[in-house]
């Protein structure tokens, strides 16, 4: 924890201070008692002491203590969203999608995971949306209109099914996206400031901070068709320093049914977890297992509540406040409760 104004919290001794004076005065209470002649009296003040009668106070300490530090403006380390970051969402639409063995499809799976993403994800960062087969597609440029995102996700499973899986050509498409939207970013800012690009040396002092660029990779099978490898590709995100998240969906015993001629044929369809593992690893990214809807909309609200984010730290002032508060009630509650009533 740190403090905004660190030297406020001086002001913590006067919870000492405060808590002297009021033994001062039970002292002199107790001195005062004994000259009562009225031993019934007496009686009935000796009563009253016990452990009790120190509760109230101890709570309006601990309150003042509170408003101490509350003045101190005092500040949690947490992820803090950021406007310089894009995550690109690369999602399989092949075929095996549409099997069943994560209700009710892998495909449905996938949409409802990534609207999941979308809701947890910082409404600033930008959000793109990549789709493969055996060839991949831009479904949406990085944008903040993470409704048209969305929009591209519902349209998935409209189209024709598509057959192969060309996993390493879809990371090299999402790092191909990646570089253009920031080349085309730094491009626009330059023309804002009306000038023209500046020596490196110059606009690296100017820009030191990279944005934060993360590919979040879905896929339920393993490559069959493309040009490039898994790895290759991965290669490609590792150059351009783009982690990559995979995540793979489906069960081993997954199948699809398809008709050949008239006769129907059931496909295994397992996912590849050791390749997608070895892409992020390769990438400094990290590897989800998902074998159910529920599993895998989870892992999709973890990283959308940490993708995009950067350590930084958030005010908890209020925290503080709420809790002196709800001391102070406390404290005055119990003093009317169990103060001692005079016969």
């Amino acid at each position: 924890m740190s403090f905004g104004h660190p030297f406020l919290l001086l002001t913590l001794a006067i919870v000492p201070i405060v808590a002297a004076l009021y033994l001062i005065g039970e002292r002199r209470r107790a001195r005062y008692a004994v000259r009562f002649t009225n031993v019934d009296v007496l009686a009935t003040v000796v009563s009253h002491r016990s452990w009790r009668r120190y509760v109230p106070t101890a709570l309006f300490l601990a309150a003042l203590a509170a408003l101490c530090i509350g003045v101190a403006r005092p500040q949690a380390k947490t992820l803090v969203a950021t406007d310089r970051a894009m995550v690109i969402l690369v999602l399989d639409q092949s075929g095996s999608m549409f099997a069943n063995d994560v209700r009710p499809t892998r495909l449905a799976a996938a949409q409802q995971a990534v609207r999941t993403f979308l809701a947890h994800a910082p409404g600033r960062i930008r959000v793109g949306l990549i789709v493969f087969a055996g060839e991949p597609q831009v479904a949406t440029p990085p944008t903040t209109d993470h409704d048209l995102v969305r929009t591209s996700v519902d349209a998935l499973g409209t189209f024709p099914e598509s057959p192969g899986t060309a996993i390493g050509d879809a990371l090299a498409a999402a790092t191909q996206l990646a570089q253009q939207s920031l080349a085309e970013g730094s491009s626009s800012a330059e023309s804002a400031k009306g000038g023209a690009a500046k020596p490196s040396g110059s606009a690296s002092r100017q820009n030191p901070a990279r944005p934060l660029v993360t590919v979040l990779f879905l896929s339920d099978g393993s490559q069959t068709r493309g040009i490039l490898q898994p790895l290759d590709g991965a290669a490609r995100a590792k150059a351009a320093k783009i982690p990559v998240y995979t995540i793979a969906l489906g069960t081993p015993n997954g199948t699809i049914t398809r008709d050949f001629g008239g006769f129907q044929r059931t496909i295994p369809v397992p996912p590849d977890p050791q390749t997608l593992a070895a892409i992020a690893e390769e990438t400094g990214g990290k590897f989800y297992n998902a074998r159910s809807a529920d599993a895998l909309r989870a892992a999709y609200a973890h990283l959308g509540s940490t993708l995009g984010r950067v350590p930084g730290h958030t005010e908890i002032t209020y925290a503080f406040l709420a809790a002196a508060a709800a001391l102070l009630v406390a404290a005055g509650v119990l003093a009317m409760w169990w103060s001692p009533r005079l016969p």
